[in-house]
């Protein structure tokens, strides 16, 4: 059976590690290279590395910071944040990246996805989307928007028709972050993740709203994740890596094996 991986996410912003809540009052957490090394210690399976400000200041990804970064964590490294064509992936993945996430250029320009792709393997390619809950009006059925430059702009776009084409345009993986959840330990919108992994066969990560194991648990086994994320609980130390695989590995679901963590 595919074991479930544990994500630890750097969401950074002028070359610091910070955390908000829903995408504001951010607040900083520490140094990138050196959490990055304490989570690859740790037993982090993957690191997501965002530099949250990129897009909205229309500029690229903060290489030298990706560059470091990589050189302390020895595990893979996902990294998004302003890029915006072939040629600045290229330049992500030299940096010490083994996969880039797109989000705002991509909902810009969907081919984007496609093009990376037959660049450099859709294995390379993560598809970030940030989805806000909507209420239809005339049904009261829930759905998702989509939301760009750091959950500033909404664009109006379905989360779930998104997630569907951006798989169909060559997207190896997708990052579903509820802005809904995020930053609230309120646990992970599983309404959300079901109604996308329902849609799609690549992988999908669930993000937004950890507060403890079962919030990791109810991802998988309700949402249907392939891999979990968290950012605010691991920097803060509420619970330990190797308590939340523990805790999956009760539930049934299998992790890849940590030190104190049998497989």
């Amino acid at each position: 059976m595919l074991r479930r991986r544990i994500i630890a996410c750097l969401d950074v912003a002028d070359g610091r590690v910070v955390k908000g809540t829903r995408f504001v009052d951010l607040v900083d957490e520490g140094d990138p290279p050196e959490l990055a090394a304490r989570y690859a210690d740790e037993g982090a399976d993957e690191l997501v590395f965002l530099d949250i400000t990129a897009a909205p200041e229309a500029r690229a990804t903060l290489l030298d910071v990706v560059e470091r970064t990589a050189r302390r964590a020895f595990i893979p490294l996902t990294v998004g944040g302003g890029v915006r064509s072939v040629d600045e992936m290229r330049l992500v993945l030299r940096a010490g990246a083994d996969k880039v996430a797109l989000n705002t250029a991509a909902v810009a320009d969907p081919e984007l996805v496609a093009r990376c792709g037959r660049a450099f393997g859709r294995q390379a390619v993560m598809v970030a989307i940030d989805a806000r809950r909507v209420v239809d009006a005339a049904t009261a059925a829930p759905r998702w928007e989509v939301l760009v430059r750091g959950g500033r702009d909404a664009t109006g776009v379905d989360a779930v028709d998104w997630a569907v084409r951006v798989a169909e345009l060559g997207a190896g993986e997708l990052l579903v972050t509820s802005i809904d959840r995020d930053g609230t330990q309120s646990g992970y919108d599983t309404e959300l993740l079901r109604a996308i992994t329902a849609r799609v066969s690549v992988p999908v990560i669930a993000s937004g709203g950890a507060s403890g194991p079962a919030d990791f648990i109810a991802a998988v086994t309700e949402g249907g994740a392939d891999a979990v994320l968290a950012a605010s609980i691991f920097h803060r130390r509420i619970h330990a890596l190797e308590d939340i695989k523990r805790a999956m590995l009760r539930a049934g679901i299998p992790v890849r094996a940590t030190t104190g963590v049998a497989a």
